[in-house]
């Protein structure tokens, strides 16, 4: 058997990333990675998004081939796995031109079993593929404290920490498609404690009281956590700006209960009510605004406006 080709150290002087998906959180992890001095080549369907990474030292590619053909560690973080799909395994994709050794880290919230799948044609190609999804939205993205879940092999993804470490925290939780899985379980919790914050705060502005003073009694007592304290004015408000668009919650949660295959499909009641809510911002024309927006659904429930 073939010795595998390893890929070299991570380093700032030496590292070319390259980088696919440049939105709202996109733009902001690319910036940290240039400001810890590392080569970053970008490409997306509309370049006129990278003007501001240009003026911060970015390179740009046409296609995604171009831009693999130039790197040594290509990250994506885009819509949907259907993006991710065409973007890594497509006849121009990235693992069609990527060198021996080379790194693809998908930061996208997308299948575990298109994680596995990646893994196993990176291997078969001679390179290799992590699956590194990330929770903290738009804010953690600014400020690099995200959370980064990390699948994979392990030796690949300490490698790796090095450029991943300016943008979060890693945490490596197992073989492919493992990061993945902790993304959907991420986004269980984090959609129920958004249901349960926007229903509290109409309860309360039902029960008379001031949506901001209700915040600021609740959040040191056992109701407080890291949503309410991302979203809770931002629901008092009614901000609904974007920061995790609500169309992708809905898609994060329908993979929760998606018989991927495996069997033992989990029964996840409370994420198939959490699932409808977020559902219902989006069959108002919604689906682009923030996930906090979900209390919109509740006000209206309530004949609220």
């Amino acid at each position: 058997m073939e010795t595998p080709t390893l890929p070299k150290l991570i380093t700032p002087s030496t590292t070319r990333i390259g980088w696919i998906g440049i939105g709202i959180m996109g733009s902001a992890m690319v910036s940290h990675i240039l400001a810890a001095g590392y080569s970053v080549t970008v490409y997306a369907r509309d370049l006129n998004k990278s003007t501001d990474l240009q003026t911060k030292g970015a390179r740009t590619a046409n296609t995604p081939r171009e831009l693999a053909e130039t790197s040594d560690v290509v990250f994506t973080m885009v819509g949907n796995a259907n993006d991710v799909r065409s973007l890594l395994l497509g006849p121009d994709g990235v693992l069609s031109s990527l060198k021996p050794g080379g790194v693809t880290v998908d930061m996208t919230s997308s299948q575990p079993a298109l994680a596995r799948e990646v893994h196993a044609e990176a291997r078969r190609r001679d390179c290799w593929a992590v699956d590194a999804p990330v929770s903290g939205g738009d804010a953690g993205a600014r400020e690099g404290t995200l959370a980064i879940f990390a699948g994979g092999d392990s030796e690949i993804v300490e490698l790796l920490c090095p450029v991943m470490k300016s943008m979060g925290t890693v945490k490596y939780m197992g073989g492919a498609g493992s990061g993945q899985s902790c993304k959907i379980g991420n986004q269980i919790c984090a959609g129920s404690n958004l249901v349960g914050l926007a229903e509290g705060m109409v309860f309360a502005e039902k029960a008379g009281l001031d949506a901001k003073k209700w915040l600021d009694a609740v959040r040191d007592g056992a109701a407080g956590s890291a949503v309410m304290r991302l979203f809770g004015e931002m629901m008092a408000e009614r901000d609904y700006r974007a920061t995790g668009f609500a169309e992708y919650i809905v898609k994060d949660l329908g993979m929760a209960t998606e018989d991927e295959g495996g069997g033992d499909v989990a029964a996840m009641p409370g994420t198939a009510l959490s699932k409808q809510l977020f559902s219902g911002m989006v069959a108002n024309g919604d689906g682009k605004l923030g996930i906090q927006g979900v209390v919109s659904v509740i006000r209206r429930l309530n004949g609220l406006s």
